[in-house]
């Protein structure tokens, strides 16, 4: 007899680490750590997974956030709107260590969204008229409009923070905490949610589920943030 299924979607961080390996791309919700799922993080740093791609809105600060994988040099690459709050992230992209792709902040979201809806990419004329954020890009005329083409963006596995969970993975996030999560939820091509609190089926209601639980794949349950290494 084969292993019964599981009828949810929880496990322990130990499972859910088997899924990050050297040279993988890793989409992470939040905003200049905020949103961002800590114990996760704090795992792949521990496991010594290097060589990431790390995609998206920002590099947190040096020690809060994705900022603890690059500050411990882990990225290969990272895909961002902006790395201002931590400087690790500019010293390594200037001593050549840390390739940096720059994308504004609401292309940036909608290549996400464009990944997770599974389109090829967007158009836009944002950048026609500027030489460094076209440089490299693919032009499309339309209608005898210019537009810059703009590739989606997915990822080997998303890790997105939620204020609660069901077992399904149906998900609810904290006021600012939800910004970019619920559309890295949906461009992972393995997605693991780290909930504050997993509650049981049907005590979410339908009017507050942010992200529905077809998205998810894998729940586990935050530890919070550790702020005597997340201050170090």
């Amino acid at each position: 007899m084969g292993k019964e299924k599981k009828n949810h979607k929880i496990a322990s961080i130990d499972e859910a680490l088997t899924y990050f390996y050297d040279g993988m791309s890793i989409m992470f919700g939040g905003f200049g750590g905020v949103g961002s799922p800590p114990t996760l993080i704090h795992s792949i740093w521990e496991k010594g997974v290097k060589d990431l791609t790390l995609i998206g809105n920002d590099t947190g600060f040096p020690n809060i956030g994705i900022g603890r994988l690059i500050t411990a040099e882990r990225a290969k690459k990272i895909i961002v709107s902006h790395i201002g709050s931590n400087p690790n992230a500019g010293r390594l992209m200037t001593e050549g260590k840390l390739e940096v792709e720059f994308s504004p902040q609401g292309i940036l979201a909608e290549r996400i969204r464009a990944g997770g809806v599974g389109l090829i990419g967007i158009l836009t004329d944002i950048g026609l008229d500027n030489e460094w954020l076209s440089k490299g890009k693919t032009f499309v005329q339309i209608n005898g409009k210019d537009y810059v083409f703009e590739p989606a963006l997915t990822a080997d596995v998303s890790i997105v923070y939620a204020k609660k969970a069901d077992p399904l993975g149906n998900l609810v996030y904290d006021k600012t905490a939800r910004n970019t999560n619920p559309l890295v939820a949906m461009a992972g091509h393995y997605t693991i949610v780290e909930a504050e609190e997993i509650v049981p089926v049907g005590e979410l209601s339908p009017e507050e589920i942010v992200t529905p639980g077809v998205f998810v794949d894998m729940i586990i349950r935050s530890e919070g943030v550790n702020w005597k290494w997340a201050w170090e």
